[in-house]
């Protein structure tokens, strides 16, 4: 534990998100010490809360991505409600929303309307496709803006359809890392000037702006490789996925030339050293010679074989194997909230500790004092 304040001790935080990518943007906040408060519509609310298997009366979703949250349940079409969401902006750092372009402005809680009532209000909406274009309304999920983005393209081996993936890269990378980098950002310029900003974030354009080798290839050959034929989908024998004896795979991820000759002197294959980097028949000759080389033992074989060589030559680890691992361990990625495993922040900052977390608030558990506080931050 530590002393010193916590990095964003200090900021409010109105959080109007659902789902994924803005919850978890605001826990983010929230775990560096800034005041999150989650703001929800009277029944339902957000939906997360029920989403997949459950916790008590609470989805393990939803625990995973509102923890150090305040909770309090508005029904914004109603004007004594919307009263209330207006006293707090009064004195709020950060607003984030995540509803389709134009529903904030049809209840009268657009970014100028909130900021003539609070100047410093730094204001964040988060969507599929952005506030402008001719998308901009249309419904979506990660699949869809990964598929506009040219990315879902990409993804899988050769041959096969594009592959899908419950790790949502549009959503996390766009919708919460994407979104924090400009609400800091803005953050910094409203405590020196005073003003704060909106920022528009795009789920499409977060997954678009990092797809930096495609580009590359797109800017050397005026298109990409089909997914399976570049050097990161399985192109070249040295960065690859192998089969074991047992079904489960082994990542080869050795791209520099040192650390490919010794995966080869490590497998006792010397000659396969000048496939490096091959491609074609070559490169098919030496990754079948791979995966026959790996499908001889299995994954705890090669695991136990690979860790005292610094190769890049790894297990794939499932989920729950990954916990325990010591690796992780030791950098205290597995914390207990609220009776759940949950992962801690993905950042290491020095005097600094996550501390007793909260859990998921239950809907409205802070009523009162919020709209006791909404009620005194009134004009």
């Amino acid at each position: 534990m530590t002393d010193r304040p916590q990095a964003l001790a200090g900021l409010t935080v109105l959080d109007l998100t659902r789902l994924l990518p803005g919850p978890l943007a605001t826990m983010h906040l929230g775990d560096l010490g800034a005041e999150v408060i989650k703001i929800e519509d009277p029944g339902v609310g957000d939906y997360a809360r029920s989403m997949g298997a459950m916790h008590g009366d609470t989805s393990y979703f939803f625990q995973l991505v509102n923890r150090n949250k305040k909770s309090l349940v508005l029904d914004l079409k109603d004007p004594a409600d919307k009263a209330v969401l207006l006293g707090l902006v009064a004195t709020a750092d950060i607003l984030v929303e995540g509803f389709r372009p134009g529903v904030m402005a049809k209840l009268g809680l657009d970014y100028a309307t909130l900021s003539e009532r609070n100047p410093r209000l730094v204001y964040a909406s988060i969507s599929g496709y952005g506030q402008t274009g001719p998308y901009a309304q249309r419904a979506g999920h990660d699949i869809n803006y990964l598929g506009y983005a040219g990315v879902l393209d990409q993804m899988g081996v050769a041959g096969g359809p594009p592959a899908m993936s419950n790790l949502q890269v549009a959503d996390l990378l766009g919708g919460t890392l994407t979104s924090l980098v400009g609400v800091l950002a803005a953050v910094i310029d409203a405590r020196a000037n005073g003003r704060g900003r909106h920022v528009d974030v795009a789920m499409t354009d977060a997954a678009l702006a990092h797809a930096i080798f495609p580009m590359a290839e797109v800017l050397a050959e005026g298109e990409t490789r089909p997914r399976g034929e570049d050097l990161l989908t399985g192109g070249v024998p040295c960065y690859g996925v192998y089969e074991t004896q047992d079904g489960r795979h082994m990542a080869v991820g050795a791209l520099e030339e040192k650390f490919w000759q010794l995966t080869c002197d490590t497998l006792g294959r010397a000659d396969l050293k000048p496939y490096h980097l091959s491609r074609g028949e070559d490169g098919a000759y030496a990754r079948a010679q791979l995966e026959a080389i790996f499908r001889a033992q299995p994954l705890a074989h090669w695991t136990a074989v690979f860790d005292a060589v610094d190769c890049c030559v790894t297990p794939v680890l499932r989920l729950h194997e990954s916990l325990q691992h010591p690796q992780i361990q030791a950098r205290g990625m597995v914390v207990e909230v609220g009776g759940i495993r949950q992962f801690a922040p993905p950042f290491g900052l020095s005097d600094y500790a996550l501390g007793e977390a909260k859990p998921a608030p239950a809907a409205d558990a802070d009523r009162e004092a919020l709209r006791a506080r909404a009620s005194s931050a009134r004009p």
